[in-house]
């Protein structure tokens, strides 16, 4: 393990320095987050609340971390990776509490949860299910600790860091590494896998200051030979009455997964963002169009559909299953894309709404498999417009995973609005 972490410092590539705090939230976006507090401001306050409320509130929270987290049926071991993403979640809570008030009994009960955790955990085991571990808790885990970083009372970065690296990428670097040498089979992966791989790839080169393990994960991004690769994750594009959509291939397995993929897909913007890499804007902002096609399926409105057909996967109609789930990632890309480009995002706002309502008046804490959605790491994304407003997007590259799959420009289809669903406003979990 030593090794490992000895290699990938080695390897670190020398150039610009990372951006700190510059995962999900920058130095500027606390300032403002104080600043609406103070002055009592929605939607801050109210999320602000939901933090104290969250249950993890506490300055004598007590961690439980273990040696191994298991994820997915070995046959042999108990799942439990419960006690990881809960430790995750409060982590993050605390952390937040730290950085918006200042007071020591936050930052000292966040780095406690850290500290308990990276002088245990040393491998993630299961099925192959362990790979989204890596990729989803390795990239909510250095929410904390990057934001952490900045507080002088801890000294237990270094040793966090060693954690990351030995157990969270040499599982993430794995799948990338295999995957390369799948060839033709890596299609056979749906493309949340790859996205969340990708998030942590990218959180972990940051928190590290390693730009050879951040390219890495942008570089799968853009030409990955995975499906979770920009365009075979996001294959068709439509054009109907003046408003751009786009399709994501998950769209015709089931919603919960679909919107799994917009909320990593937002979490990889959004990181990319604050470091100075605009992924949000890649191939006219793809994740636009497809944020906007989602939204606007799971508020009950019909929306054209091609035929995903790529060997092993098929998928000829759009999926019911799960629509209209609450999933507590719309803040995040609404105010990227509505309130800082001006872009429209009439659908994208329509369901940020809904899941603020259920919410209770903010985004985190709430919704539909919250631990893998980044509930609480959205709440504080609402920002102010930028001076110039941006151009209009127009996304128009041809996917590039299989040459049956064209792109898809639906001028001649109706769209035809369907009444909106009931939905089942449910609290499960707090919504990492």
């Amino acid at each position: 393990m030593l090794f490992l972490t000895v290699l990938i410092v080695a390897l670190a590539s020398v150039g610009e320095a990372f951006v700190h705090p510059g995962l999900l939230q920058n130095s500027a976006d606390f300032d403002r987050i104080k600043k609406n507090i103070a002055e009592g401001n929605q939607p801050w306050v109210a999320g602000y609340k939901k933090l104290l409320d969250s249950g993890f509130a506490t300055p004598t929270y007590q961690p439980n971390p273990a040696p191994t987290i298991y994820r997915g049926s070995d046959g042999v071991h108990a799942q439990n990776y419960g006690q990881l993403y809960g430790d995750i979640g409060a982590a993050y809570v605390l952390s937040l509490l730290w950085a918006i008030t200042g007071e020591s009994q936050w930052g000292d009960a966040a780095i406690r949860v850290l500290d308990a955790w990276s002088s245990t955990l040393v491998d993630l085991g299961g099925d192959t299910d362990l790979y989204l571990a890596a990729g989803i808790y390795g990239y909510e885990f250095c929410q904390s600790a990057e934001i952490m970083r900045g507080y002088s009372g801890w000294t237990g970065l270094n040793q966090f860091q060693d954690m990351i690296i030995n157990v969270f990428y040499a599982k993430i670097n794995g799948w990338f590494v295999g995957h390369e040498n799948w060839a033709s089979y890596s299609s056979s992966v749906y493309p949340n896998w790859d996205l969340c791989i990708i998030a942590g790839g990218m959180s972990i080169g940051v928190l590290m200051d390693n730009e050879t393990i951040y390219n890495q994960a942008v570089d799968w991004f853009y030409s990955g030979t995975g499906n979770g690769q920009i365009n075979r994750a996001i294959p068709f594009v439509y054009f109907y009455d003046n408003e751009w959509s786009a399709q994501p291939m998950e769209a015709g397995r089931d919603q919960g997964h679909t919107m799994l993929n917009i909320a990593l897909l937002g979490v990889i913007g959004q990181t990319s963002w604050n470091q100075d890499l605009n992924l949000f804007g890649y191939n006219g902002s793809l994740i636009w169009a497809a944020t906007e096609y989602v939204a606007k399926y799971n508020l009950g409105y019909d929306v054209p559909y091609t035929d995903y057909n790529a060997w092993p996967i098929e998928l000829p109609t759009i999926s019911n299953s799960s629509r209209g789930n609450i999933r507590p990632i719309w803040e995040l890309l609404y105010n990227h894309y509505g309130v800082l480009q001006d872009y429209n995002v009439t659908w994208t706002k329509r369901y940020r709404d809904l899941v603020v309502s259920d919410g209770g008046g903010a985004e985190g804490g709430s919704g539909d498999y919250g631990s893998d959605s980044g509930g609480f790491l959205n709440n504080y994304n609402s920002t102010t417009p930028i001076v110039t407003k941006a151009p209009t997007p127009v996304p128009t590259q041809a996917p590039a995973q299989a040459p049956t799959l064209a792109l898809t420009l639906a001028s001649t289809l109706t769209l035809t609005p369907t009444p909106t669903p009931t939905l089942a406003l449910t609290l499960l979990g707090l919504g990492l």
